[in-house]
């Protein structure tokens, strides 16, 4: 195995297919997080955060990699190569893509010649890729199997929503798009060959949802369809308008078995996960297997909350779908071994704005689960603020680690207090038997108490690949 923890057996990089990530692959050791800067007088930062029980520096942040302008919004991250090339022996996962929402500037991070001290490589410009393509508000970051990076873009450089994929080489170089052809709105993307297909999701006016979340603009400026590609051609061959139950569909996943032509989306704002499979017709269809209602409450500036999923996760053996409401604050796993009909197996409750005690009087509406309204936990000393956001899921599904920051316009006006006190790194135990979500009460990373103040922490990655960046073809 290579230093950077990601070649095996003299292949390339990654895992032959899912399972032997599943079973095989190492524990992790240490995870790449982006910092969000909510002052603008300082750059976002990359954060190395060691995640091995046996170190001295155990659940710290133990390397802080600055980018090179401010105001940049890292968000999401990919890798330039990753289990989609795993045939290839000369190729290597060495860099870690991170688009910027704010600027439309790219990092890649070398993160082979040092994984615990990464640097960066190169940086595509913003006026270079604005030249080339006319897009900006750049969000998912994918590697091909043909050494191609393709990153989605959600807007043009004023803000105007459109969707589309941009491609770069090795190199970050530009190489143009995609397709030619747009759609009303982007966000997401998954890609499956075997079955010459891509997915893509759809977000918003970046004009609109920088701003904040207005939701008398929904109807105007937020997307509600999930888009399929021929992958081989470039075209769209289908598009499904998802209406109420699906509105703002967000993070897109397949199954990870490459011979299964089915997968998830979350809806955001509908809360409910939606299903996208193929028909006897070779037509794609949808329906809503995990439907949520809304929490009934009082004093909010609604009558009532959406759970709003905002991230959503399968485990490598294709057993447990996992998302998180991020107003409601609960993180809930279902049990998908009939990805038709997925069952309840657990949810833990990890801040939110339904809480006991809080200024919120919830009147109903409340999991079935959940008769009581949730007291927020306590972990380390620091009561859970925020509500959790993005997910990522250790290779043998025994762990989740959990932040709480959504996007930072976003952050000020449903939580202003994360703002002020930065947000956090969570671990939770998972039972991949029976079900079963449990907080890890010893383990708090306080992002509230980095050396120039309170940070906002998004993504979470491994040098080695994991469940929501490697593809298999």
């Amino acid at each position: 195995m290579g230093k950077g923890g990601n070649d095996c057996c003299c292949r390339g990089p990654g895992y032959a297919n899912p399972l032997d990530a599943f079973r095989n692959g190492p524990r992790e050791k240490i995870a790449y997080i982006p910092a969000v800067q909510p002052r603008t007088d300082k750059p976002d930062y990359l954060m190395t955060v060691d995640l091995d029980p046996h170190s001295s520096t155990y659940s710290q942040v133990i390397h802080r990699l600055p980018m090179t302008h401010k105001n940049d919004e890292l968000h999401h991250s990919g890798w330039n190569a990753c289990s989609s090339c795993h045939d290839d022996s000369s190729r290597t996962r060495s860099l870690l893509i991170l688009p910027a929402v704010g600027s439309g500037r790219i990092y890649a991070v070398d993160t082979a010649t040092d994984p615990k001290a990464p640097r960066i490589a190169k940086t595509a410009e913003p006026e270079d890729i604005q030249k080339a393509t006319g897009l900006a508000y750049l969000h998912s970051s994918h590697c091909l199997g043909s050494g191609d990076i393709m990153v989605s873009a959600m807007g043009t450089p004023e803000g105007k929503g459109v969707g589309n994929f941009i491609l770069f080489d090795q190199d970050l170089k530009v190489k143009g798009t995609w397709t030619d052809t747009t759609t009303e709105y982007g966000y997401d993307f998954w890609y499956q060959p075997r079955h010459n297909v891509m997915v893509s999701s759809q977000w918003g006016d970046p004009l609109e949802f920088t701003k904040g979340f207005n939701p008398a603009k929904v109807p105007s400026s937020y997307g509600d369809t999930l888009t399929f590609w021929d992958w081989q051609k470039r075209t769209i061959t289908q598009q499904i308008k998802l209406g109420a139950e699906g509105l703002i569909p967000l993070e897109t996943r397949f199954l990870h078995e490459p011979s299964q032509a089915q997968g998830y989306v979350g809806a955001a704002l509908s809360s409910n996960v939606i299903r996208f499979s193929k028909d006897g017709s070779d037509k794609w269809e949808t329906s809503v297997v995990i439907k949520q209602p809304w929490t009934k409450v009082e004093n909010w500036v609604l009558p009532e909350v959406p759970p709003l999923i905002t991230d959503i996760l399968i485990s490598l053996d294709d057993k447990f779908l996992y998302f998180s409401n991020w107003l409601r604050g609960d993180l809930v796993q279902y049990d998908i071994s009939d990805p038709a009909n997925p069952k309840f197996a657990s949810r833990i409750w990890l801040g939110g704005v339904v809480k006991a005690g809080g200024p919120i009087k919830v009147t109903g509406g409340l999991p079935d689960d959940t008769p009581e309204i949730p007291t927020l936990p306590q972990v380390k000393g620091h009561t859970l603020e925020g509500g959790p956001q993005m997910i990522q899921l250790s290779l043998d599904g025994k762990r989740l680690y959990v932040t709480n920051s959504l996007f930072s316009s976003w952050d000020k006006q449903f939580y202003p207090d994360m703002i002020k006190q930065g947000s956090y790194l969570l671990q939770i135990d998972v039972d991949t038997d029976k079900g079963g979500l449990t907080l890890n009460p010893n383990f708090y990373i306080d992002f509230g108490a980095e050396p120039d103040g309170p940070v906002l922490a998004h993504e979470v990655r491994y040098p080695g690949g994991d469940c929501s960046s490697d593809i298999w073809l």
